[in-house]
C-alpha cells in the first residue's frame, strides 16, 4: 500500500498544485487540462501497478518482511487490495483536486465516506460472513471504490473544472509538470516504503539476537509506526490543506498571504505534534493497551520504543509543512530534497549503522537522531525563504 500511496500522492499533489497555480493565474482551461491529465495518469498507473503486484506478489511480500507464519494471510489480503489499486490512486487524487477547486468539505466528505464505510464493513465481513483477512481487504477496496466514485461524480457534474472524455488524454507538457511538482510527495512515500523494508528486516535480525525476539520487536514497532503516522498525518493535513491556498496566491502574486499562511501552518503543525509527543511520553503503556497490548516482554519493549523512537518527533511538524510549501510554490527540487531528507538520507543509514554498536536499541535511537538532524537542515531552507517572502511583501506594499 505504501507504493500505491506514493503514486497517489505524486499524481494527486502534483496535479492539485499545478491546477492551483493555473487558477491563480486565471487560466481555467489549463487547470481543466491538468485535472483530466491527472485522472488518466492515475487510472493507467493503477492498472499497471495492480497487474505487476499480482504477478510478483510473493517476492514483494518477502521483501517487506513477511515470515512463513504471516505469509498465507498476507497473500490473501494483498491479492484483493492490489485488485483495487486504481481506486486507491484515483480517490486521493480527486480529493486533492477538490480542495484546489474550492471544495475542502467535499474533499473531507470523500475521505470520511470511505473511512466510515470501511469501519462498518470490516466487522460485517470478518465476524458475520467469517471472511477473515479477505473480508478486511474487500471492505477496504469497496470503501475506496465508493469514495473515488463520489469525488469523480462531482468533477463530472458540478466542478468548476470538469472531467471530460474529450480531454482525457496525456499531454506530455502537462503530465511532466504534474510529475515534477508531485515528485516530493511521491518520493516521501517511496522512501517510507524503503525505510519500512530496512526497518522490518533489521528488527527481525537484531530482535532474534536478544530475548525480545524478532516477532515481538516487529509487532511492537508496528504500533509505534502507526502512532507516528497519526501524529504526522495531522501535520500532513495542515500542509495539504494549505497547498491550494499557497498555490493560488503564488499564481496571483499575493505574497503577504503566502507568508501569513506559512506562519500559521507551521505554528499549528508544531503545536499539534508537540501535544501528541507529550501524550506519548507520559502515557505510553495506556496508549499501547489501546492496540491490544501483549505479554510483559512485549509491553516493556513497546513502551521503550514509544519513548525513544518517538523522542524527537516534536521536530517533525514544520519539516512536513515546509515540504508542502515548496511544492505548492513551484519549487520541486527543494521539496524533493526535504522529502528524502529524514527517511532516506538520515533514518535508513542510521538504522543500518547504529545497531552495529547498540544492537536492537540502535534502531530506536535512529528515530530521534533523524528527527533532530532533519529539523536543522529544514531550518537552513526555510529561513532564506522567509527572507525572500519579506522582500516580495515589501515590494507589494511599494507597488
Amino acid at each position: 500500500m505504501t507504493i500505491v500511496m506514493a503514486f497517489a500522492t505524486l499524481i494527486g499533489s502534483g496535479g492539485s498544485a499545478y491546477a492551483a497555480i493555473k487558477l491563480g493565474q486565471r487560466q481555467e482551461e489549463e487547470a481543466e487540462d491538468v485535472l483530466n491529465n491527472m485522472f488518466i495518469i492515475g487510472l493507467l498507473s493503477g492498472i499497471l501497478i495492480s497487474a505487476a503486484g499480482l504477478i510478483f506478489l510473493d517476492p514483494l511480500l518477502r521483501l517487506f518482511g513477511a515470515t512463513d507464519t504471516i505469509m498465507p494471510y498476507a497473500r490473501d489480503y494483498a491479492s484483493i487490495i492490489l485488485a483495487g489499486v486504481p481506486a486507491s490512486i484515483l480517490g486521493p487524487c480527486l480529493s486533492n483536486m477538490a480542495r484546489t477547486d474550492g471544495q475542502p468539505r467535499l474533499s473531507m466528505y470523500g475521505v470520511l465516506i470511505g473511512a466510515v464505510l470501511n469501519t462498518i464493513l470490516d466487522p460485517v465481513y470478518i465476524f458475520i460472513f467469517h471472511w477473515g483477512v479477505k473480508g478486511a481487504a474487500i471492505a477496504t477496496v469497496t470503501s475506496q471504490l465508493i469514495s473515488a466514485a463520489v469525488l469523480a461524480w462531482y468533477f463530472i457534474r458540478k466542478g468548476s473544472i470538469r472531467l471530460k472524455l474529450s480531454k482525457m488524454k496525456i499531454v506530455p507538457r502537462v503530465a511532466g509538470r504534474i510529475v515534477t511538482l508531485g515528485m516530493s510527495s511521491g518520493v516521501t512515500q517511496l522512501v517510507a516504503c524503503l525505510m519500512q523494508i530496512v526497518m522490518n528486516n533489521s528488527l527481525v535480525l537484531y530482535g532474534n539476537q536478544v530475548s525480545t525476539g524478532g516477532d515481538v520487536a516487529l509487532s511492537a514497532m508496528g504500533i509505534i509506526m502507526k502512532l507516528a503516522m497519526i501524529l504526522a498525518s495531522i501535520c500532513i493535513g495542515i500542509g495539504i490543506g494549505s497547498q491550494a491556498i499557497w498555490g493560488y496566491n503564488y499564481g496571483a502574486g499575493h505574497y503577504h498571504r503566502i507568508k501569513k499562511l506559512l506562519k500559521c501552518a507551521m505554528t499549528a503543525a508544531t503545536v499539534s505534534v508537540v501535544i501528541g509527543w507529550l501524550v506519548c511520553q507520559l502515557f505510553p503503556r495506556q496508549i499501547i493497551q489501546l492496540f491490544g497490548g501483549g505479554n510483559e516482554i512485549f509491553m516493556e519493549f513497546a513502551v521503550k520504543c514509544m519513548r525513544v523512537y518517538l523522542g524527537g518527533i516534536f521536530c517533525a511538524g514544520f519539516q512536513i509543512v515546509a515540504t508542502n510549501y515548496f511544492q505548492a510554490t513551484g519549487q520541486p527540487l527543494k521539496a524533493t530534497v526535504l522529502s528524502m531528507l529524514r527517511q532516506l538520507l538520515l533514518l535508513v543509514p542510521l538504522i543500518l549503522i547504529l545497531p552495529l554498536f547498540f544492537g536492537l536499541d540502535g534502531i530506536l535511537y535512529a528515530g530521534p537522531a533523524a528527527d533532530v538532524g532533519s529539523a536543522l537542515v529544514v531550518a537552513c531552507f526555510i529561513v532564506p525563504e522567509v527572507k525572500k517572502l519579506n522582500r516580495h511583501v515589501a515590494e507589494e506594499k511599494n507597488y
